[in-house]
């Protein structure tokens, strides 16, 4: 039996490659129009979402998230047995067991490599980012995946115009690699949730899990949402934890090269990026194209930054997010 092995802890943690994965099955809000009494107009004053992409029959969660993370291993120069842990956030994974982590070990080929997986919904995603640069910080793992991964049309009642406007499917990853730049990585983070606001989004499985009779829709299984609430929460929310990362880390707007934000609502981090003072161009928005992904939205936000060069080395960056449960999560990075 060989001895386990063990890591000097690095000096700092970077991102060393990033993925993202997108359905082929593109659709817009002509369609939706079909479906339930909206239109494109209202659609996007009122979201900001112009189209999203949704899952053909057979196309799995699991799948999306192995092309994600096989994506960000290449463009890391790693081999999937370069892979310590793989950590997957997703609220629809394929089955109850396996995890979609461990599908995707298996998928890649990167046995007998970790894997975790984690439910906060859109927090998904920041939560596993935060997780994967303490472990690497440890010295524990040398690489790690995380991958938000979301088949949400699985989910959706479409005949429910509250929520069936609102959410697409795929999967965005990052690899997290030690570094020898002490300057670089996670600079402060955080994790939270509030249980008692789970009743305006949340997913029943049986009847005894309806937390709302008046404004259930009438189909278990699929989302149930109260938009009111959600948008004000929201907001209150990304404010309030911007406003505190940046306190803890002496930033100011003009210190910071990016927000990262969930892409819940175009309104939500309208209204957030203006009471804060930061540019258009210094704050992310990309849910016209994909619709709100979930745990998804911030990784595949990350990957057309850096693939698009928006953001590099030395650059300060802050992701956020906000979902079910519900929970809200920070983050922020010294690329």
């Amino acid at each position: 039996m060989s001895s386990p092995r063990t890591l000097a802890a690095p000096a700092g943690v970077r991102i060393t490659g990033t993925g993202m994965a997108i359905p082929s099955r593109r659709v817009t809000n002509a369609e939706i129009e079909k479906l339930v009494d909206t239109s494109d107009e209202w659609i996007i004053q009122r979201t900001g979402i112009r189209q999203r992409h949704l899952c053909n029959n057979g196309e799995r969660c699991s799948d999306l998230a192995t092309s994600a993370v096989g994506q960000a291993l290449t463009t890391a120069g790693l081999q999937p047995t370069d892979l310590d842990l793989v950590i997957a956030a997703t609220m629809t994974p394929d089955m109850a067991s396996p995890t979609v982590a461990c599908q995707v070990v298996s998928n890649l080929g990167a046995m007998p490599c970790g894997a975790i997986e984690i439910n906060l919904a859109c927090t998904g995603f920041v939560a596993g980012l935060n997780t994967a640069a303490n472990f690497v910080r440890s010295g524990m793992y040398r690489h790690v995946a995380v991958v938000g991964a979301e088949r949400l049309s699985g989910l959706v009642d479409w005949e429910d115009r509250r929520t069936c406007i609102l959410f697409g499917d795929g999967a965005g990853a990052a690899i997290v690699s030690g570094s020898d730049d002490p300057t670089q990585g996670c600079v402060y983070q955080t994790i939270h949730s509030d249980g008692t606001k789970s009743r305006d989004l949340y997913v029943p499985r049986v009847d005894a899990d309806v937390m709302d009779r008046e404004a259930f829709n009438g189909k278990l299984g699929t989302l149930q949402m109260n938009g009111r609430e959600v948008f004000k929460f929201a907001v209150s929310t990304i404010e309030r934890y911007l406003t505190r990362a940046m306190e803890a880390c002496g930033l100011s707007p003009s210190d910071v090269a990016m927000i990262v934000p969930h892409q819940s609502n175009a309104r939500i981090i309208e209204s957030a990026r203006e009471r804060l003072g930061f540019s258009p161009e210094q704050v992310y928005v990309n849910i016209d194209r994909y619709g709100n992904t979930s745990a998804a939205s911030v990784g595949i936000c990350l990957h057309e930054l850096m693939q698009g060069g928006r953001i590099k080395r030395g650059d300060t960056v802050i992701f956020i997010g906000v979902g079910a449960g519900v929970t809200w999560a920070s983050s922020v990075w010294r690329l």
